[in-house]
This record gives C-alpha cells, structure tokens and sequence, in this order.
C-alpha cells in the first residue's frame, strides 16, 4: 500500500503513551491466562467488538478493576510509523467520504480516532484491548488498540497493511451510517423484535460497513492509486477471517447462523468486494438486499 508521505490527518488522539488507569475495566471471560478460552477464545467470544458501532462492555461481564496497563513509549520508530499510519488511512477516508457527501449534497463531519493502550473510557463504556477496534457512535470516535493488527496477522491468518486500513475504513463506515441516520433506526429497533431478528438486523448493519469499507478502497485506488498488487486480496482475508462462521467454529467446534451478528465469511468478502467494485454509496443498501 502506497501511503507514506502522504497527507497525515489531525484528527488522532493519542493515548497510548498513558497506559490504563486498571480503574473500572471490565473482566474477559474466562479471566486471566488460566482461563479455559485463552487469548483467541476471548477475542472470538467478544467477536462483535472487532468492526462493530457498539458498546464493546455489551460483550464483556462486569468484574473487578484491572491492573494498569503499561504505557506505550510513543516515541519509538515502530510506534511513530503505527500513528502516522493510521493518521495517512484516516485523512484518506475524509477525503473520499467529503467528496461523496458533497454529491448528496451534505457536508461530511470528521470523526476522530483515538489510540489507546490496553484499555479506555469513551462514550460507550470502559473497553480494553480484546474488544477491538469500535466505533461510538456515543462521541463520534473511533478507537484502536494498534496491538490488534499484529492479532490480526498472528491469530487471524490476516497480514499486510491494507488489511489494517481495511479494518479503520470499516469502522469509518458506521461512522457514515451514524451521519445519515442509519444506526439509529437501527438501534430504535432493539428491543422490539426477537433476537433472531435482531441478530439478522446487525448482520446488515456490519455488511454495510463492509462495503463502505470497499467504496472508500475504490477511490483509493482510482483517485490516488494507493494500492499496490496484492492489496486487494489482503482486505478480503481479513474480511473472511473474521466472519461469524468462521469465529463460531474456532470458539465452538459448530456453526449457529441464528447467532450471526456480523455475516459469514463470504458474505464479508462479497460486501467488500461490492463496495469495491461500484465505489458508490447506493451498492451498499444491505437492507434491501434479497440476498445476503
């Protein structure tokens, strides 16, 4: 992926040089390394924090107060290269998600992303790193651990830097969901409808970030020919890495489509791909869609 030296966006808020307060977090399941779920266990039990616009506490138990997490020396090369990373892929979504909000007619409200360190306070809730990277709609922020990429590599089988943006452009997509109003139906919606229903409902949420994800990777491409060989197929393991099925079957041995909250596998890729290929918001109206 082509993005160094290009234009970095101010809206980064880093924390990571503070570390955790260990005040008010939330306990994992399963508890520490003597757990029965064990790190992957944990991450795919709160499978919904990975790319999701919801308040990760939904998916972790209550529990006693964590020891402080280390602070990250924010002035070493690795993590200089981290920030400016993330800062690059963030200015790149303002501008493509700026232009297409100016053909409806409407200006584009920049969201702000916060690193952070083991764990963090926003509007939603205290979250610790296992959650994953969320979006709060609460504070219009979105916020990553940049520990998550190397699990994404390492545990998820899904390597490279565009994987990485693949995963911030996603979270950006319920940022644009929230300015045109649609996580809000969605979330009036809760509690009105059976689970079933409502899982259904969260899957369309999550694939239309998919393919948000893959309308801003087209102007990518197309507009400022950031992407390289291999890219492409990068964002679309790390879509297929983490869906519903796939998670389901490393926690549990067995597959609930009923308890899909996300989408399978290749529903992921296929959204993304979508996306990708139209570079248009109106390909995205999972809503509608038939077929999934």
């Amino acid at each position: 992926m082509r993005w160094r030296g290009r234009r970095e966006s101010g809206n980064i808020e880093d924390l990571r040089g503070q570390g955790g307060s260990g005040m008010g977090g939330f306990r994992l399941p399963g508890g520490g390394g003597g757990g029965k779920l064990g790190i992957v266990g944990t991450i795919v039990v709160v499978l919904v924090g990975l790319y999701f616009g919801v308040d990760p506490s939904v998916f972790l138990g209550g529990g006693a107060p964590q020891a402080p997490t280390q602070a990250v020396d924010t002035s070493t090369p690795e993590a200089e290269e981290s920030r400016a990373f993330v800062a690059t892929v963030l200015a790149d979504t303002e501008d493509t998600w700026h232009a297409l909000f100016e053909q409806m007619g409407r200006g584009y409200e920049e969201p702000r992303l916060v690193l952070f360190s083991g764990e963090v306070q926003s509007a939603c809730g205290f979250a610790q790193s296992a959650s994953g990277p969320f979006y709060c709609p609460g504070d219009r922020k979105v916020y990553l651990d940049t520990s998550f990429f190397d699990e994404l590599g390492q545990r998820f089988g899904a390597p490279g830097d565009f994987a990485q943006a693949y995963v911030i452009a996603h979270e950006i997509g319920h940022h644009v969901q929230t300015l045109l109003g649609i996580s809000q139906q969605v979330h009036r919606l809760r509690g009105t409808v059976s689970q079933a229903e409502e899982n259904a409902m969260s899957v369309r949420l999550e694939l239309q970030a998919d393919c948000l994800a893959g309308v801003w990777a087209h102007h990518a491409r197309r507009s400022r020919d950031m992407l390289e060989a291999g890219d492409v197929e990068e964002a679309l393991t790390a879509a297929s890495a983490i869906g519903d099925d796939r998670l389901q079957k490393q926690a549990q041995g067995h597959v609930v489509p009923d308890a899909f909250t996300h989408g399978s596998s290749a529903q992921r890729v296929r959204w993304f791909r979508q996306g990708m290929q139209a570079g248009a918001l109106d390909a995205c109206d999972t809503f509608n869609a038939r077929n999934l």
